[in-house]
């Protein structure tokens, strides 16, 4: 559940940043390699914030 939250909020967070760029006239090519750029890192952060530490 806590990575869903998490994936919501940088969904959210990523949704502002492409709003922004598209006002400010940044190409839509640039805008969706920048896009899937800060969503794969978005998907590395959540995985390795919730992810369940090893009992060893």
């Amino acid at each position: 559940m806590s990575f869903a939250l998490y994936m919501l909020g940088f969904v959210i967070f990523l949704g502002g940043v492409i709003w922004g760029a598209v006002v400010a006239g940044v190409p839509h090519l640039y805008i969706g390699i920048g896009a899937l750029i800060f969503l794969g890192i978005g998907i590395f952060s959540a995985v390795s914030r919730t992810r369940s530490k090893d009992p060893s």
